[in-house]
């Protein structure tokens, strides 16, 4: 029960979530740091290690799947807060991973299209909201996901037009019927 006055608190994500700040973005469009300032992500040196969790990277050949729900739940999700614009390899994979060394356990999210102001309409281009969200969703969060979404820019957008897509990904049971739910949903060969 609530004490008078007090403000309600939201209830942590079932899966711990991490941000790093690579600070080449516009502050203002910076959902990273909005979901830091919120309480609702960790900030994660680019130093550190994350042998256990998941990096979200946009490099990795193999996408997130509904298996790969224990061991986030266990060691949680990563994304890399920086700019679309000047995204490579190297902001991409943190902790000196290259593209020749991969980071253990990186995985790429499902193709999805981005509803933020920055790149409405865009596939793959979505801001670190939507990944967290989207990552949430397909390891079988979805309340959760909405949740983060809550009061961004797009947030509400991004679900109406990935609602569809995220059930399908949410329900395949291995990387090859993601992959194949990816080719039906956007005609890739």
């Amino acid at each position: 029960m609530r004490s008078s006055g007090s403000t309600p608190s939201r209830p942590e994500p079932p899966i711990r979530l991490g941000i790093v700040l690579v600070g080449d973005d516009h502050p203002r469009a910076c959902t990273g740091r909005r979901l830091l300032r919120r309480g609702l992500a960790h900030e994660v040196r680019r130093s550190g290690r994350n042998e256990r969790g998941i990096v979200l990277d946009p490099y990795a050949t193999v996408p997130l799947t509904p298996a790969d729900r224990p061991r986030a739940e266990q060691g949680g999700l990563i994304a890399v807060d920086c700019s679309w614009n000047r995204l490579s390899a190297a902001h991409a994979r943190p902790f000196g991973r290259t593209e020749s060394r991969p980071a253990p356990g990186g995985r790429r999210l499902p193709m999805l299209v981005a509803a933020n102001p920055q790149h409405f309409g865009r596939v793959g281009e979505l801001n670190t909201v939507e990944a967290l969200a989207a990552a949430l969703w397909v390891l079988g969060h979805p309340a959760e996901a909405e949740g983060l979404l809550e009061g961004f820019a797009g947030g509400r957008s991004f679900l109406d037009v990935n609602r569809a897509r995220l059930r399908r990904y949410q329900g395949a049971g291995t990387v090859e019927e993601l992959e194949r739910e990816e080719r039906q949903l956007f005609g890739h060969p």
